[in-house]
């Protein structure tokens, strides 16, 4: 397991001590949970539905997931784009929720985890993980097939009492947060000056990769990181780039950036 790290703890007790507060006074519950359509009288819940929850297993089960994926997140966004991460997740869960399910009361982190969850799998696809804590899957696979059974459950209406659509917000918002991060940190600005610059020869871009890669400071990378950025510029010498797949030479080029 990653270790720990500082904004996932602290948002680990923050949830916890709001369950427990909310857990012995239902008028707190009610005045931090989100009710799309008072949404304009109380605006506050856009933001503090996301720290209460409904019962142990709901805290449990999200907590779970903030422990178990959000520190390796964490460390590779940085604290300040973890957040950013987290809770523009849960804004568009409670966006989701105002579009889609006006009527009902939503509580729960799940869509903020949601979007750490995303996160992890656009980074670490072929990461496997335990459905059902039994069934080993792909990170990618598993939240692809999360997403169609939210969706269908959501459009049918079944399995009610269950925030479908602020898990679908959720979802959307964090791949939108990853993708515009990515293209903060360079990555789109490259592809985009790449597309208007004339091509060059393969070997030619190959070589530039390369340089590129080895100007890599690994020294200030975190050991699983480090560990991969090594593995994957040996891989490169040897076999040239060529034999680097495009995953691998994405991954090389953000830690470039």
């Amino acid at each position: 397991m990653f270790p720990m790290t500082k904004w996932v703890r602290t948002l680990l007790i923050a949830n916890v001590a709001v369950f427990l507060v909310t857990a012995t006074n239902p008028r707190v519950e009610l005045a931090l949970a989100l009710y799309p359509a008072w949404i304009v009288y109380r605006p506050w819940t856009i933001v503090t539905y996301m720290f209460v929850h409904a019962s142990m297993a709901h805290i449990f089960f999200n907590m779970l997931g903030l422990v178990f994926l959000g520190p390796r997140v964490e460390d590779r966004l940085g604290g300040k784009h973890f957040l950013g991460l987290y809770f523009v997740s849960g804004l568009g869960g409670a966006l989701f929720s105002f579009l889609f399910a006006p009527q009902a009361g939503v509580v729960g982190a799940s869509g903020a985890i949601l979007g750490v969850v995303l996160a992890f799998a656009m980074y670490w696809p072929r990461e496997k993980l335990l459905l059902f804590f039994v069934i080993p899957m792909e990170a990618w696979l598993l939240v692809v097939l999360f997403a169609a059974g939210t969706l269908y459950l959501g459009m049918s209406g079944e399995a009610r009492g269950i925030a479908h659509f602020a898990h679908l917000g959720g979802l959307a918002f964090g791949f939108v947060y990853v993708k515009w991060l990515d293209w903060h940190r360079g990555a789109g600005r490259r592809a985009f000056q790449r597309a208007m610059s004339p091509t060059p020869t393969a070997k030619s871009s190959d070589r530039t990769a390369l340089s590129r890669w080895r100007t890599i400071s690994v020294a200030g990378l975190h050991q699983l990181n480090r560990e991969e950025v090594e593995r994957l510029l040996a891989k490169a010498e040897s076999g040239g780039p060529e034999s680097l797949t495009q995953a691998e030479r994405e991954f090389l080029d953000r830690m470039a950036g």
